[in-house]
């Protein structure tokens, strides 16, 4: 029996994103029972911060209060749920979707507690050598008194594998991955319509939300309310096809963003597996009509690598031709998929052609409204009018 409770225990928490060892860490000690095995639902896990180098003894004297961990939620397509928009970030948990209620993750106590660890300016859990705000010296400020940004990463399909991003193609359209995701859906929606308050649902990032049927599923069923707001990061291919079925969605879209990682036919159907260069034409002269409709913010995403860097200036033309507001060229990361990454990683400064991607990047500032956001590692280039 000892030896099934042990097991029990660790199946559940493992289950719910719990850590798997009894630490010494900080822990609030709060405990519940299910199914007769008591487990401690709110521990700090110290092996997930070794893992990611972080001393949670630390303090950074930081004045600024970030208000990530008061006003987003993250969601994982486990269920887990973190209060940062990047689990690296901040990696420790909060809750976990399959167990509980969204409303009772975000009154948790490991929710409260990592938002003191901001308050108190230690910042003691958060990975300072991978978060944006943190190594650019320049945190954001501000303490919302509640959620303003629900970021939903609970189905990874996609109807394209680029070689950036993953080694082939992934679709859930049954099984229990497909299960799970819908279960997780409709949990969210369901504290959606609970939710009378301004709130912005921010859909991608993980796969396409017009290819996953988890996400068209979500779409269909989330609350037609203007308190919600969407920002909608996709490859746009299937795009026109969809947004028909949710008038509502694009009604009340914030910002819409088109991951585009060439500005030709040769190199975006390279870099796009799958990707038709006609087709994603057809579709961002689409965005441009819906933008003139709605007026949301359109942002053009162009991952810069070996095989595009030298289209940096044709994509801002594109970018222009389709008047998007904001062309962001961004870093290539390492998502572990890539066996030749350090080949293609031409922000590395060892990089043989690091160089001529510097010279091509100023020869762009003279037409180009230059701002370097701190959020991010890379240029961001804001389009002149």
């Amino acid at each position: 029996m000892r030896f099934f409770r042990k097991y029990a225990k660790r199946f559940l928490q493992r289950k719910a994103g719990l850590p798997l060892l009894n630490c010494t860490a900080t822990t609030i000690h709060k405990r519940e029972s299910r199914h007769g095995v008591t487990i401690i639902t709110c521990m700090i896990n110290p092996r997930l911060f070794e893992q990611y180098n972080i001393d949670t003894k630390k303090d950074l004297k930081i004045k600024n209060l970030c208000p990530r961990p008061k006003d987003t939620i993250l969601i994982d397509k486990q269920g887990s749920c973190y209060a940062c928009e990047c689990t690296s970030w901040l990696p420790q948990s909060i809750g976990n979707l399959q167990i509980k209620s969204l409303g009772e993750i975000i009154g948790s106590d490991m929710h409260q507690h990592l938002q003191s660890s901001i308050t108190d300016g230690t910042y003691r859990y958060c990975n300072e050598h991978q978060c944006s705000y943190l190594k650019s010296g320049a945190v954001l400020h501000g303490q919302p008194d509640r959620i303003q940004h629900l970021r939903l990463a609970i189905d990874d399909s996609c109807n394209l594998r680029c070689p950036s991003c993953r080694k082939g193609m992934i679709f859930h359209k049954e099984g229990s991955a497909y299960n799970l995701g819908i279960r997780l859906a409709d949990k969210i929606n369901e504290w959606l319509y609970n939710h009378r308050h301004p709130i912005q649902v921010h859909i991608g990032s993980d796969g396409d939300p017009f290819a996953s049927h988890v996400y068209r599923h979500f779409m269909d069923q989330t609350p037609e309310r203007d308190n919600i707001k969407y920002s909608i990061l996709t490859n746009a291919l299937m795009l026109k096809d969809f947004a028909p079925r949710v008038p509502y969605v694009i009604r009340n879209l914030n910002e819409l963003g088109v991951s585009i990682d060439g500005a030709t036919k040769e190199t975006y159907e390279k870099l796009r597996l799958g990707g038709k260069w006609e087709k994603i034409n057809e579709n961002l002269k689409y965005i441009q009509d819906l933008k003139d409709k709605h007026g949301f913010r359109f942002i053009m995403h162009y991952v810069v690598q070996k095989e595009n860097y030298h289209e940096m200036e044709d994509i801002i033309m594109l970018g222009k031709k389709y008047n998007a507001d904001r062309v962001w060229l961004n870093k290539m990361e390492d998502w572990n998929v890539l066996d030749n990454f350090k080949e293609m990683d031409i922000f590395d400064p060892e990089h043989p052609l690091h160089l001529d991607y510097q010279e091509r990047l100023e020869s762009i500032k003279p037409y180009m409204g230059f701002e370097k956001k701190p959020i991010v590692e890379t240029p961001t280039l804001n389009i002149k009018r």
